[in-house]
């Protein structure tokens, strides 16, 4: 879908902006007009970015972890294009392999690494922002990545606690902060997908009887797993001067996920 110009001389950090959610999101932002510095921690990923985006973008190679990664990001922004409007922080990811699970088999170390995954990067790149926006008395917009697991469980596919756990912060910490700054003119909005094809969703897509799940718990659009490219229009609009009246709400882009029940075969 072909979007306006919407985000005209915006300035952009996609934090998790190399691949998947975030790199389709970056490519749209620029097609809305928009200049936009991508963060990853891939190499090879960072380095496919940086041409893909050509004088429109520049990657940053960095660990959305480490509390430096977005204010090199940010200053990055400043340096290249000459302000910073807005964040967008997708990174993040499954624990499975780290020790996430149910809670009587989660791992203390899977715990850790899952909740500094998906919710201390967000805490440092939102921080980040909202001491750029207040220096720059401008105001801004933050976009975050939820999931529908923080909110709408699905216990015997995905059964990850941490991440779930992690994934409901985000949506409490976005509204508080979004409730706190909003008389500086900051925003801050949550994005919540579904089952989305990305590097992180391999698991699930390579299961049959979690694909013949999706096709009842996912059902608009023929149920299917979800594409980065569905999140894409949403983002822009959050992003953009059409939300500046729209802040602390959570939007869930999931084929119906929250909606319905889903039906198992046994």
């Amino acid at each position: 879908m072909a979007l306006a110009r919407q985000l005209e001389q915006k300035r952009i950090v996609v934090i998790g902006g190399t691949t998947g959610l975030g790199w389709s999101a970056a490519q749209a932002f620029v097609r809305a007009g928009a200049q936009v510095v991508v963060v990853g921690r891939d190499p090879a990923a960072c380095a496919r970015a940086g041409r893909g985006l050509c004088e429109a973008g520049v990657a940053l190679n960095a660990d959305a972890t480490d509390p430096t990664t977005a204010p090199r990001a940010i200053g990055l922004a400043v340096e290249k294009f000459g302000g910073f409007d807005g964040l967008y922080h997708v990174a993040g990811g499954s624990g499975r392999k780290l020790g996430d699970g149910p809670l009587h088999e989660m791992s203390d170390q899977g715990w850790r690494a899952t909740v500094d995954l998906n919710l201390t990067s967000l805490v440092f790149s939102n921080r980040a922002a909202v001491r750029q926006f207040l220096a720059q008395g401008t105001g801004g917009a933050i976009l975050n990545i939820g999931s529908v697991l923080g909110s709408s469980p699905s216990p015997r596919f995905f059964a990850t606690h941490a991440y779930a756990a992690a994934k409901s912060a985000v949506i409490g910490l976005s509204k508080s902060v979004a409730a706190y700054y909003a008389p500086h003119g900051i925003r801050v909005n949550v994005l919540a997908p579904g089952l989305i094809e990305t590097p992180m969703s391999e698991r699930a897509a390579g299961d049959p009887v979690i694909r013949d799940f999706i096709r009842t718990k996912q059902p608009l659009d023929g149920g299917r797993i979800g594409a980065p490219s569905d999140l894409d229009a949403a983002a822009v609009f959050f992003l953009s001067e059409a939300a500046k009246f729209t802040t602390g709400q959570v939007l869930a882009v999931d084929g119906g996920w929250s909606v319905t029940e889903g039906n198992y075969k046994e």
